[in-house]
């Protein structure tokens, strides 16, 4: 009856810890995902910043993505992150775009 008992205790401590070990697995991924979003969503503000401050300086919007960070230095990972910058008019705000590369 003790072998019975002991064994079943350990069973349970072990798929208890088991358990907790996926559940602190989870949680990091989940704020691992939050923390790259959190970084896109920073450049994406950086980026509209500049731009911003590029019209208001100039009076017009940069005509590529070379002029704007030639003008207002934006440090970011270019392995990490995709910038798809498309002008429309010298008086409009360009359309632009963040995307995460895939790795």
């Amino acid at each position: 009856m003790k072998a019975t008992r002991s064994g079943g205790k350990m069973f349970f401590s072990i798929f208890f810890l088991v358990a907790i070990l996926f559940l602190f697995l989870q949680g990091l991924g989940a704020v691992s995902t939050r923390s790259k979003e959190e970084q896109k969503r920073s450049l994406e503000e950086a980026i509209h910043r500049n731009i911003i401050h590029c019209y208001t300086v100039n009076g017009f919007y940069p005509e590529s993505l070379e002029d704007l960070l030639e003008s207002s230095p934006l440090l970011y990972d270019d392995s990490r992150y995709i910038i798809h910058y498309q002008p429309v008019a010298s008086n409009l705000m360009p359309d632009v775009t963040v995307l995460e590369r895939s790795r």
